[in-house]
């Protein structure tokens, strides 16, 4: 899976799930969209709906310091790495309905 998937599929997430339209890559996302623990909640489930497993709890830890929807795509595709021989998903799991 590329880098630009990953971040289409953020931007996808942002704009279904939290209803913030092409979200800007730097900004802090507490800040510029009022981003609480609640929509990381949500966050972190959408992830696991993308990737097809539930995190670790060691993973979902790692979260707690992200800020920046450029951080978001780095941490997924570092799961991506880890979870895939090759950091690749099957195309199908690109574009699950409903998820």
């Amino acid at each position: 899976m590329t880098r630009e998937a990953i971040e289409a599929e953020i931007r996808r997430i942002f704009l279904q799930e939290f209803e913030i339209e092409d979200p800007a890559m730097d900004v802090d996302l507490r800040e510029a969209y009022q981003f609480d623990s609640i929509d990381a909640i949500e966050l972190l489930v959408e992830i696991e709906r993308f990737l097809g497993s539930e995190l670790t709890m060691e993973e979902k830890k790692r979260a707690m310091d992200i800020r920046t929807v450029r951080q978001i795509c780095s941490y997924v595709e570092e799961l991506v790495r880890a979870r895939r021989p090759g950091g690749s998903l099957p195309i199908g799991d690109l574009c699950k309905e409903g998820s």
